[in-house]
């Protein structure tokens, strides 16, 4: 849970007035990892919006013409080729609507 820039605002006033950050700590029961972090932000003290920030590393449509050049292929192996994860393939899969081959013709094995 992000606290409110409301309450930022208030522990760093307090010690730029004097307060020391232990008694901050205490006072607005905050964490010393807290008060540490907001005074090093400076005037920046809005919480950060979570999650990646970064462009993605491939392009769904991408993916989908590796997949239909190569639709025998391995999740691993088509990660390997646009140099991301087996989960991260997975994912693209799902996104593009695909589902694992169902091979029908296979029989079952009998177990012992």
């Amino acid at each position: 849970m992000a606290y409110s820039e409301d309450l930022r605002k208030r522990v760093v006033n307090f010690i730029e007035q004097g307060g020391s950050k232990a008694e901050a700590q205490r006072l607005f029961q905050v964490s010393e990892w807290c008060v540490y972090d907001w005074l090093k932000r400076g005037k920046e003290l809005k919480a950060g919006k979570p999650g990646p920030t970064g462009p993605r590393k491939f392009k769904l449509s991408e993916f989908e013409k590796l997949v239909l050049e190569k639709p025998e292929a391995y999740l691993d192996e088509l990660g390997k080729e646009l140099q991301v994860g087996k989960t991260t393939a997975w994912r693209a899969c799902q996104q593009l609507g695909l589902s694992r081959k169902k091979n029908q013709s296979l029989p079952r094995t009998k177990g012992k």
